[in-house]
């Protein structure tokens, strides 16, 4: 226990983890809005797409 001890006292402090820190969510801007809206409507419509064609079959 005593080996452990001394040398968990050479390890440099570096080594160590750092508290965490919450990140900050940044603001939503109007071109990552644009393209959410683009990217919705291209999942519906491929959707719908692949309704149509699974019920011809």
């Amino acid at each position: 226990m005593k080996r452990i001890f001394s040398l968990a006292l050479l390890v440099p402090s570096s080594a160590f983890a750092a508290t965490f820190e919450r990140p900050i969510p940044q603001p939503q801007t109007e071109t990552a809005e644009f393209w959410f809206l683009m990217g919705s409507i291209a999942l519906i419509v491929s959707l719908g797409f692949v309704q149509f064609l699974v019920s011809r079959r």
